[in-house]
């Protein structure tokens, strides 16, 4: 447990996440920041506590809200501005049972100080793309199993084999809380406007064609 008292709350940081809160609006919808802000290459600060449980409540539905606006499957602290260990995700189950993306439900929660380590030696690549790098996506090998770790907003811990896209969106969320975006280590040369991904690229999720056409590697 975070021990969520008035003792360990950090008043002057929860003054700021108020504020920022606040920018929001009644929609409580926040600008995502994008590639090139500092905030999103630093190592965030883990989270024991430091909000009242009122603030850390309306951060999470505020990021929750901002998240589905965008619309994305994942939003860390880091891509709004702040730098804690804290991250939103959700997905669900598209029409196309057949996908090779493995994509399954993966219901809505909070993850808080995350940690992954891989449960296998398989992988898998494919196109991913991020609210920070608007616009674009490129194709990114990641752990196709993982052995995930998350405290949730009451601070218990929670330990959870992931496959597939859930294990793709967990990787990724927890990259941005140690500084680092999916661009880091895709192939570059996948690199595409989504408006080119969907004219191109996207009759096919596995990026056969596209490493040919393009000059990468799978």
């Amino acid at each position: 447990m975070f021990g969520n008292n008035n003792n360990k709350v950090d008043l002057e940081l929860n003054r700021i996440v108020e504020q920022l809160i606040k920018t929001g609006g009644k929609e409580r919808i926040l600008p995502i920041v994008q590639a090139g802000e500092p905030v999103l290459r630093q190592q965030t600060v883990a989270y024991h506590g430091q909000l009242s449980k009122r603030t850390l409540s309306k951060l999470i539905d505020t990021m929750h809200t901002t998240m589905l606006e965008a619309p994305g499957v994942g939003l860390a602290a880091t891509q709004i501005g702040l730098g804690l260990a804290l991250a939103v995700v959700e997905d669900h189950v598209r029409d196309d049972e057949d996908d090779p993306r493995e994509i399954a439900e993966f219901p809505f929660h909070v993850i808080i100080n995350p940690s992954y380590k891989p449960a296998s030696d398989k992988t898998a690549s494919f196109y991913e793309g991020c609210l920070s790098f608007d616009g674009y996506q490129a194709v990114r090998k990641r752990w196709l199993d993982i052995e995930a770790e998350w405290d949730d907003e009451d601070g218990k811990r929670h330990k959870e084999h992931l496959h597939g896209w859930p294990a793709r969106i967990f990787q990724h969320e927890t990259d941005h809380l140690s500084g680092e975006l999916y661009i880091d280590r895709a192939e570059i040369r996948s690199l595409t406007t989504n408006e080119n991904l969907e004219d191109y690229w996207c009759e096919d999720p596995v990026p056969t064609e596209a490493s040919e056409e393009l000059g990468f590697a799978l």
